[in-house]
């Protein structure tokens, strides 16, 4: 008789639902900083490359990481780390 699969643990489930969410909020900052480079580029004057390089970056990198650590917070939300016990050890000791 074959062996069933092992379920797997809530942190395995939880690492795979935020990669999956990070890759699209990854495609989601190049976008973004595609579009910011097509705006510095339909400027008016001489436009040098560390200039374009440099918006990329800066627009991608933040996008992508504010975008991540929200998704962090949603995910530690839902995973119910967050919120308070019912109980707390030292009332206990104090009722007996």
């Amino acid at each position: 008789m074959p062996a069933q699969d092992p379920l797997p643990t809530p942190r395995h489930s939880m690492m795979r639902r935020f990669w999956r969410i990070f890759r699209l909020l990854a495609v989601l900052s190049i976008v973004i900083a595609a579009i910011g480079v097509v705006l510095v580029t339909r400027g008016e004057g001489e436009i040098h490359a560390s200039l374009i390089i440099a918006t990329a970056l800066g627009i991608g990198l933040t996008v992508l990481v504010g975008t991540g650590l929200m998704t962090l917070v949603f995910l530690s939300s839902s995973s119910g780390h967050d919120e308070a016990p019912t109980t707390r050890p030292h009332e206990e000791n104090d009722k007996e």
